[in-house]
Parts: C-alpha cells; sequence; structure tokens
C-alpha cells in the first residue's frame, strides 16, 4: 500500500509512523523545509490529567502507551514520565481537587491528592506555599522542538520512507493522487492532509465553508536553566477552569466564588509548566479565540505567568529567553478529539486535535490507520 501524508508536524508524522510500522510505503510532504507550527509551540506534555472522560481520556491513555512505546527505541524523542503536581490554596481549590480524586477513572489517570510536604519529595523546587497538590502519575513530557526530527530520523532508515521538503501540494488530480507545487504527481492508495492550522488552499477548496474546525492562538515563553530539576510538570489551579475532567460542583463554586485575576481571565489564561531537556523552563499559556489574531504579542500574561511560577518556586524566575506566538486548530465541538474526514475519493483531513495535538497524535495516528484498513 501507498500513503501520501501532507504535513511533518506531529500529527502527519504520527500518521507517517504508523504506515512505516505497518508495512506501507510512505511519501510524507512539507511545504516549510521543517514544520513550524504548534507541534513545536508547545510544552511537550503527554498531558492525561485533564482530558475527559471517555474517548477522550481513552485516546491519552493509549497515546501514552505509544508514546513510551516510541520513546523507547527514539530516545532523541525526551520521553520521560515524569507526572504533574497542580498545587492548590484555600478550600474552594482543594475542593475541586478531592472532587478530581473522587472520580470513577481518578486511578486510570493516577490521582492523588497529596499534602504539601508530600508534593515536595516528589517536587524540591516548589517551595512556595501552597496547602496540597494533585497528582497525576500518567503525564509525561517529551521535547517539542526536536520530537519530529527524532522521529523522522528514525522514519529515514525505512526504505518505505521519503521526506519532500519544501513542497506545497496544490490539486487533487483523482483518487488518492495530488500534484505539488514543483508540479510532481504522487499516486497512493490514500493521501492525509494532517495540515494542523494551515486550513486555507486546498483544504478550504475540498472542506468547503462548513469545516467545524476553529483556530486558537496563544502565546507562551521559555526561560535560561532554571539551576535545578523540576522533577514533574507543574499546573496551578486555573488549569481546573480550562479542563473537561474537573467539571463538577465543586468547580462552580471556585468559579462563582473565587474568579480569576483580570488579566488571567481576559486572556483565559492557566499555568502549565515543564522542564526542557537543556535545564529550561517553558510556561503558559494563553488563549485567543477571535479572528483576526494579534500580530504581536503582549506582555500582562507573561507578567501575570512569571509571578504565579515564581510564588510556587518560592524564587525569582531564570531569564525569559524566548517568548512566542503559535497557532493550533481545534474542532468547534470541543468534546471531539479529532475531525477525520473523506474530502474526496482516497483523500482525508485530519486535523483540529486543539490543545490534545502532542498528547494524543500516536492514537490519532493508530485510529486514522485501523479505520482505513492498513
Amino acid at each position: 500500500m501507498r500513503v501520501t501524508v501532507v504535513g511533518a508536524g506531529v500529527v502527519g508524522t504520527m500518521h507517517a509512523w504508523q504506515a512505516v510500522e505497518r508495512g506501507h510505503e510512505v511519501v510524507q510532504i512539507e511545504r516549510e523545509a521543517e514544520a513550524r507550527g504548534a507541534s513545536l509551540r508547545n510544552f511537550g506534555q503527554i498531558w492525561v490529567s485533564g482530558r475527559a472522560g471517555g474517548e477522550e481520556l481513552d485516546t491519552a491513555l493509549r497515546a501514552r502507551e505509544l508514546w513510551e512505546e516510541i520513546g523507547d527505541r527514539v530516545p532523541a524523542l525526551g520521553f520521560r514520565a515524569n507526572g504533574s503536581l497542580t498545587p492548590v490554596r484555600g478550600a474552594r481549590e482543594l475542593a475541586v481537587a478531592e472532587a478530581a480524586v473522587a472520580r470513577a477513572d481518578a486511578a486510570a489517570r493516577g490521582h492523588k491528592l497529596l499534602t504539601a510536604a508530600e508534593a515536595r519529595v516528589l517536587n524540591p523546587a516548589l517551595r512556595g506555599d501552597f496547602d496540597a497538590a494533585l497528582y497525576c502519575e500518567r503525564d509525561a513530557a517529551v521535547e517539542p522542538r526536536t520530537a519530529q526530527l527524532a522521529l523522522r530520523a528514525e522514519l529515514l532508515k525505512s526504505p518505505n520512507y521519503t521526506f519532500l521538503p519544501g513542497r506545497e501540494v496544490r490539486e487533487v488530480t483523482g483518487p488518492g493522487t495530488v500534484r505539488d507545487d514543483h508540479g510532481d504527481v504522487h499516486h497512493a492508495d490514500a493521501v492525509l492532509l494532517c495540515t494542523g492550522a494551515w486550513l486555507g488552499g486546498l483544504v478550504r477548496e475540498l472542506a468547503g465553508p462548513g469545516l467545524p474546525v476553529r483556530r486558537v492562538r496563544l502565546q507562551m515563553m521559555q526561560t535560561d536553566p532554571l539551576g535545578e530539576p523540576l522533577p514533574t510538570s507543574v499546573a496551578d489551579a486555573d488549569s481546573f477552569r480550562y479542563y473537561p475532567a474537573y467539571a463538577s460542583p465543586a468547580l462552580d463554586e471556585l468559579n462563582a466564588g473565587q474568579p480569576q485575576p483580570e488579566t488571567a481571565a481576559e486572556h483565559r489564561m492557566q499555568l502549565l509548566m515543564v522542564q526542557r531537556a537543556d535545564g529550561g523552563l517553558t510556561i503558559g499559556d494563553t488563549h485567543e479565540y477571535e479572528h483576526p489574531f494579534a500580530f504581536d504579542t503582549v506582555e500582562e500574561p507573561y507578567e501575570h505567568l512569571a509571578a504565579v511560577v515564581e510564588s510556587l518556586l518560592g524564587r525569582p524566575l531564570p531569564r525569559v529567553r524566548r517568548r512566542w506566538a503559535g497557532v493550533y486548530a481545534q474542532c468547534t465541538d470541543t468534546t471531539r478529539v479529532v475531525h477525520r474526514q473523506e474530502l474526496a475519493d482516497g483523500v482525508w483531513l485530519v486535523t483540529g486535535p486543539g490543545g490534545r495535538g502532542m498528547t494524543c497524535s500516536p492514537a490519532i495516528a493508530e485510529t486514522t490507520a485501523n479505520e482505513l484498513g492498513w
């Protein structure tokens, strides 16, 4: 079987991985020299903890298994089963954490409620004041800036894999057949358009105006090395407001009685933080949904995040050395894990995982392969 994958972000690369693993011939086409979208501009977190129960959690847990298996084969991914801690303060935040631990699927997530002292045993870098912490054992991390490069280096060992960068697919010329902007025609049994937030051009032409996917913009930053290990990923209690697993009467009480600070509310913020292989911290993030997106970044969210991090670490934040904005594609029905649609004979669009892309991409690709009968 021959497969053409359009897009070299994490979703596209995981589809190429699945196809090669199953013995198929794969051509992967990327319009830039390397992917430059949301697959690089994220935390690198394999984030199980906040996923909605049911399909979303099942997908994340399966993806977590696949990430670990692939990480064993490709050490350059930087896979590490680091888990996460969400420190809480006050009775309202504690009640939300208690409700999460009481869920029927809490054990599958590895959720435990820890005292502050127990949390500091897992992560001694958390020297700030907090009352307790929600621990998720199943959360993990990889290195987002280099993960696709590491996967591709492994794929290139196979004679069945070809990577064609610097080409944009312009036209579907027949069943499973596309033409790129170099004039080359690629014949395959299946074409997978894994174009991330790039929803114009050929995608718009094939899908029409009713594509149930929107674009979301975020701001993030990365610091100089912390100078000590941050053994777990870290979130703050604002993440309870963002992730569906925390929906409960306790969360309703938190939202009503303890609203977010003005900056956090305006920019729809939560704190997520993970340490990179070089010791620096990736910190975010914001959410912007209304078009047109701003072309610049603003400082208030960064100032808010720095203050939250410093309150948890109990020390000044290292110098911020990188700031960036990114855009990802999200299903307008946010309960859907991904939008998967056959747009033409043998041509499939796979997009819209939203903030789940890095977490869920291995399982999304596995499901595509199974559904297409690979």
